[in-house]
């Protein structure tokens, strides 16, 4: 009888223990093991579930430690049903033995039982909280205790949420580091309103997944203060981090480039470090190893790489192919049941090898449906025993055909098989055997029994067909084979992709570019992009980014403005880089177009009851284009939408817009567009009541703009009024005030100017001053005009004793 994971406490003699097992005894094929407690190597938590009262719309996050050897996989349910780790509702996390699940925003449907299950070849145990959400309704007036009670009966009081507003108040740039560096990535932030007991939530990602503590990467977070280490910089790390700042009124987003580039290597001239490794088809004896080639930009090419492997607890690696293996993936067969192992993957070319890759996540070499398939049961007292449910099946019968055979990967040299048992009641283990034909059927694993419905075959020829075919089998004899899969054909060695086609660089800001390419005509199983940079006019040529790129467009970071730069960019599959694309056309860095900022201060110049002329003043910034396009909405007040009012584009800033309600009350916003795109919405104006104009007097002027600017005087000029009022207008007089101020002065008090200009004087150096106009006609001066943005009395260098007019003048409209 061989003994199986799990304890006895108390003495072997008793008499329910001897019953018990012996009713479990089936021969040596049974495998049962019994251990005293110091020797346990299975499951144990260190740390158990706690329950959570919480409120509806708050997140909950529950806990447990758990420890063993190999190291226990964790499985949660809720109710007794598993929970699907990629729903986006659950974040389920594990950092080196701590386990934890996260509920962000609670439902009521959220109350239930969660269970943690950790198990491993040695048994399984499990720990259970409720998480019960309560939900909040606000208290009616005729539910509110009298005064006599209010004392007895604490009266609970409406709970009202507000949005909360995050400013970044500093943040964090691009960083360009080389292996080994520390890189510290910091901002902080202030809260609108700040509420004690609803603190923002600090989540770090890069390129869009979230990060955790981990080895490799420490989160620190504090009232307002945030910020991410990366104590050992690893091209691995490379991408775009971004701060996500979430709140009850939603996120606010920073985000910013870290580059990592090859340190030193060991020899002049090795290869950069692979990186991404990656463990796929955990098997109890193999698993396969992939990894991504590094970029080769200023070195020779690699012929090879070497694979190696540490057992946890250890420091003593071991290389696993005797030859450079020339794809990035290898099978690793050979390995202990039970075991845990490292990986990592070194490069080799003409000059040398390679720095070795950061090694993976540790693997336990376990069969993947071990897990499912076994349980503990009591024999009495304290005493586990760990067995399979099959074990304890009654009956002695010979296993069903196994069915649904297929290849769920398929590479070069091997192909890995999966089935679905059938149903079985015996008391004796299964184990299946393969057989695969190529001319005749030959059976593949005449050395070791497979126990679980799932194995790799190896050594198989490539872009060869098979056929499989399964069967099961246990002490008592032999299945029928299964139906064999249909062909079956290994992969061939196609070559890396071919070269990616035209390469274009566009603007992007001061210190950066945009790189767009398209994608190679044969992408042979494509798994990313290097992107190269040189300065125009030479040929040194330099990695922009060091680990693949999955899109075909990028932003190279961290240029000089005004250089002129090159690109060139190469694909990669497992087989390595393609050839160069041929070089971009140069383009020299300098901020890219952007859309103009929003127009401002919306005019009502005139109304006859059933159209409104309105003018408006040019966007502060244009982006870098000319605004040379105009869009009005219109909201009718009492409405809740705003509606389009012309489709072809408004080319000047004056407008009539027709076909309104007299009597009622608009309100209006107007977008800027230039050859960038359209820009943001002004503020909506004030209420503008649609009442005809019949006052005698003019309406405001418009459009004013500044030129002659001295120390002490500046020439205004403006455009007519739109409404004239009952009579022609005969003259204007220009107000003055300084900034902030509103005392204001008129410049022409004793006699109004007949043109549309006019030199105010008398001003101090150096103040800022705002202006406005008002027409007169033979019934007096109308309204003024909006004031004009502020304007310095301060002379322009070169101008001070001309004259006349200069060509430069200032549009402040």
């Amino acid at each position: 009888l061989h003994l199986y994971g799990g304890c006895i406490t108390r003495s072997y003699g008793e008499k329910d223990i001897e019953e018990n097992l012996m009713r479990l005894h089936i021969l040596s094929h049974v495998y049962i093991y019994v251990r005293e407690e110091s020797m346990i190597r299975g499951p144990q938590f260190l740390t158990t579930l706690r329950s959570h009262t919480v409120w509806e719309h708050t997140p909950v996050k529950l806990y447990c430690t758990v420890e063993g050897y190999p190291t226990p996989l964790v499985k949660w349910y809720k109710d007794g049903v598993s929970i699907d780790r990629s729903s986006i509702k659950y974040n389920v996390q594990d950092n080196v033995g701590i386990h934890t699940l996260e509920i962000a925003k609670c439902e009521t449907d959220d109350t239930a039982q969660y269970t943690a299950v950790a198990g491993n070849i040695h048994g399984q145990v499990s720990t259970q909280a409720s998480v019960i959400v309560k939900t909040r309704h606000p208290i009616a007036p005729s539910t509110i205790c009298p005064p006599l009670l209010s004392s007895a009966v604490p009266m609970l009081l409406e709970i009202k949420y507000t949005k909360i507003n995050i400013t970044f108040l500093e943040t964090f740039g691009s960083v360009f580091g080389i292996e080994g560096d520390t890189v510290t990535l910091a901002a902080t932030m202030t809260a609108t309103p700040n509420l004690a007991n609803l603190q923002p939530e600090a989540q770090w990602f890069r390129d869009d997944h979230r990060l955790s503590d981990s080895k490799w990467v420490k989160i620190e977070s504090a009232r307002g203060k945030t910020k991410l280490t990366l104590p050992h910089l690893n091209k691995d790390d490379e991408g775009v981090y971004s701060l996500r700042v979430v709140t009850k009124g939603g996120d606010a987003v920073h985000s910013a480039f870290v580059s990592c580039a090859d340190g030193p290597p060991p020899v002049p001239g090795a290869p950069g470090a692979p990186m991404d490794i990656k463990i796929h088809d955990a098997n109890r004896d193999y698993v396969i190893v992939s990894w991504k080639p590094p970029n080769t930009t200023t070195e020779g090419p690699i012929i090879g790489y070497f694979v190696d492997r540490c057992e946890t607890g250890t420091e003593n690696w071991v290389q696993c192919n005797d030859s450079p293996i020339k794809i990035c993936k290898f099978p690793v067969p050979g390995l202990f049941e039970g075991h845990s192992y490292y990986f990592r993957v070194r490069a080799i070319n003409s000059h040398g090898i390679s720095k070795p890759s950061r090694m993976s996540d540790p693997i336990a070499a376990l069969d993947p449906t071990e897990f499912e398939r076994l349980h503990a049961i009591k024999l009495g007292g304290k005493l586990d025993v760990v067995i399979y449910h099959d074990d304890v099946e009654d009956g002695k019968k010979v296993p069903g055909t196994p069915s649904k055979l297929r290849a769920s990967e398929t590479d070069r040299t091997y192909v890995v098989l999966s089935w679905k048992p059938a149903p079985y009641q015996g008391q004796a283990p299964v184990w299946y055997y393969i057989e695969k034909v190529s001319g005749a059927w030959q059976r593949v694993n005449t050395q070791v029994p497979v126990r679980s419905p799932r194995y790799a075959v190896f050594d198989l020829a490539e872009g060869k067909q098979y056929l499989f075919r399964v069967l099961a089998a246990n002490m008592y004899g032999t299945s029928e084979t299964s139906e064999p899969t249909e062909p079956i054909q290994t992969q061939e060695l196609r070559g890396v992709p071919s070269a990616p086609g035209q390469v274009v660089a566009t603007r992007e800001t001061d210190t950066s570019l945009l790189i767009q390419w398209a994608e190679p005509k044969e992408p042979n199983n494509l798994i990313g992009y290097y992107i190269d940079v040189c300065v125009k006019g030479s040929k040194d040529w330099a990695s922009a980014n060091h680990k693949p790129h999955k899109n075909n467009k990028f932003v190279v970071q961290g240029l000089t403005t005004g250089e002129t730069y090159a690109f060139r960019v190469q694909a990669i599959n497992e087989l390595g880089l393609s050839d160069e694309s041929q070089e971009s056309s140069p383009l020299s860095v300098k901020a890219a177009l952007t859309t103009p900022s929003a127009p401002y201060d919306i005019a009502l110049l005139a109304c006859d009851g059933e159209s409104m002329v309105l003018n408006w003043k040019h966007p502060i910034h244009s982006g870098g284009s000319p605004v040379v396009e105009y869009y009005i909405d219109k909201h009718r007040h009492g409405e809740h939408t705003w509606r389009e009012i012309n489709i072809p584009p408004i080319k000047e800033r004056l407008f009539k817009v027709e076909h309104l309600s007299a009597g009622a009350v608009y309100e209006f916003m107007v977008y800027g567009g230039s050859l960038a795109g359209l820009g943001a919405p002004s503020a909506p104006s004030k209420a503008f009541h649609c009442d005809a104009w019949t006052m005698p007097e003019p309406g405001p002027a418009y459009d004013m703009t500044f030129c002659e600017i001295r120390d002490d005087s500046v020439v205004v000029e403006w455009k007519a009024p739109v409404y004239t009022g009952t009579s022609p207008i005969t003259g204007y007089f220009v107000d003055f005030a300084k900034k902030g101020s509103d005392e204001w002065h008129c410049s022409n008090e004793s006699h109004a100017v007949s043109h549309r200009y006019h030199k105010v004087t008398g001003l101090e150096v150096g103040v800022s001053y705002v202006f406005r106009v008002r027409a007169a006609n033979a019934e007096g001066a109308g309204k003024p005009s909006l004031a004009s943005n502020p304007v310095v009395a301060k002379a322009v260098e070169g101008t001070v004793g001309q004259t006349q007019f200069p060509m430069l003048r200032f549009n402040v409209a």
